[in-house]
């Protein structure tokens, strides 16, 4: 039973008890019953606070067994995520050490595509000063973060990296449901960018994983819940090669539950260090932060938009350049001459499709811890 450490002890038996009897002696064909799961992640949601807190209905039966000492067989192994970034919460765990993957597979070994360093914190100020905000009770939003984690993902995909190998998660609904917005409105109908993978919240993306995670952590007035230490490791755990944290810095690194894993986010700084000269795939190694020009130091929100609007210009301009040798002047002039040429010259209309991504659209095979 896998993420047995996520669901309720009575669900646990569920499964059990709907199998199909033995059709000779009428009995249970159920020999054997093995739990896998992580009681270090998230543990069954419980809306019911009086069920959760008083009668404990959130503790599985897999962190049961865990805490009455039954014996278990722990995995001291990963193989997701680059040795650096699985430091973030390699502390939660007891001796957790890299596959020899993690050391020779070239993925692990070269850089992201236009960024310095692997993962960093990014430290958001809101330029008009407002911070989170509550439309409704507990549906808690921060539109300049939400701003700023789009703003990056367009960025990435300008840098060519496929959207199917680009996640953005975030630790409140509010959150979620406004960077879809805002995502649909940038994004969306747009051939240079399209939707990401999955925009979704920590707890419902639990168990899953992609290449790039853009984390939101929306909170600028109170840490809220992210200060239970399993959504903590449960947000930081879902990257393989890239882990990008937006937050307001003052208010997280001085959380003592959170402290192992932002003073390690903190020593790259707290400001986005972008290599906008560079795109994907890159042969830069990722202990190599100078390579293939200068870094550029993203000072806020407005100087992002900046640069993203003038990439964005600068990719029309290169791909109707390209259309225009592959399919004439006619078609790369369909815009001012009626409607891309007609049928009369030798080029045809200029196709609705951009060229194809520079990295392939699949996300390379896991290696689970």
């Amino acid at each position: 039973m896998e993420e047995a450490a996520q669901i309720m002890e009575i669900e646990t038996f569920i499964p059990m008890v709907l199998q199909d009897p033995d059709a000779a002696t009428g009995k249970s064909r159920l020999k054997r019953v093995i739990l896998i799961g992580d009681h270090h992640q998230l543990p069954p949601v419980v809306k019911n606070l009086a069920f959760q807190k008083y009668s404990r209905l959130d503790q599985s039966l897999f962190a049961r067994f865990v805490r009455l000492g039954a014996p278990l067989v722990q995995l001291d192994m990963q193989g997701r995520a680059r040795a650096a970034m699985a430091d973030l919460y390699r502390w939660r765990y007891t001796k957790l050490g890299d596959l020899p993957s993690v050391g020779t597979q070239p993925r692990f070994s070269l850089a992201n595509a236009g960024f310095a360093h692997p993962f960093q914190l990014v430290d958001v100020l809101d330029p008009h000063g407002v911070g989170e905000s509550a439309p409704l009770p507990h549906y808690i939003q921060n539109l300049a973060e939400a701003e700023f984690v789009v703003a990056t993902y367009m960025y990435m995909r300008l840098q060519g990296i496929a959207a199917s190998r680009i996640s953005i998660i975030t630790t409140y609904n509010g959150q979620k449901d406004l960077i879809t917005d805002v995502a649909t409105q940038r994004c969306g109908h747009s051939h240079l960018y399209g939707l990401p993978a999955k925009i979704a919240t920590t707890d419902k993306f639990q168990g899953q994983q992609n290449d790039y995670i853009l984390l939101s952590l929306v909170r600028t007035k109170s840490v809220g819940h992210v200060r239970d230490v399993r959504r903590l490791v449960v947000s930081v755990s879902r990257a393989r090669l890239g882990l990008y944290v937006f937050c307001r810095r003052p208010l997280f690194e001085h959380c003592v539950e959170l402290r192992p894993t932002f003073e390690q986010l903190l020593r790259t700084g707290d400001k986005l260090r972008l290599v906008p000269t560079e795109r994907a795939p890159t042969t830069r190694a990722a202990a190599d932060v100078h390579a293939d020009g200068e870094t550029l130091e993203v000072d806020g929100l407005q100087q992002m938009g900046e640069l993203v609007a003038a990439m964005a210009e600068y990719a029309e301009r290169e791909r109707e350049q390209i259309y225009a040798e592959q399919y004439g002047d006619d078609g790369a002039d369909g815009g001012g001459g009626g409607g891309g040429g007609g049928g009369g010259g030798g080029g045809g209309e200029m196709p609705e499709a951009p060229p194809p991504d520079d990295e392939a659209e699949a996300p390379p095979v896991d290696d689970d811890e």
